[in-house]
C-alpha cells in the first residue's frame, strides 16, 4: 500500500513540476509550485527510505 501512495505522490509532484515548467512557465506564482513540487519529492524519498530500512 505505502508503493501505491508513494507512486501517486510521485506523479502529482511530477504534474506539477511539468505545468511549471510548461502552461504555468508565467505564473506569479511559480516559484511556490515548484517548491511544492520538490517538497513531495522529498516526501517520496522519505517514504521509500523508511520502506528500505523497515521502519514502515
Amino acid at each position: 500500500m505505502l508503493w501505491l501512495f508513494a507512486g501517486f505522490v510521485f506523479l502529482s509532484a511530477s504534474a506539477i513540476l511539468w505545468a511549471t515548467l510548461g502552461p504555468l512557465r508565467t505564473a506569479s506564482n511559480v516559484r511556490v509550485l515548484q517548491g511544492l513540487a520538490f517538497a513531495q519529492y522529498a516526501v517520496v524519498l522519505v517514504l521509500l527510505g523508511a520502506k528500505f530500512l523497515g521502519k514502515v
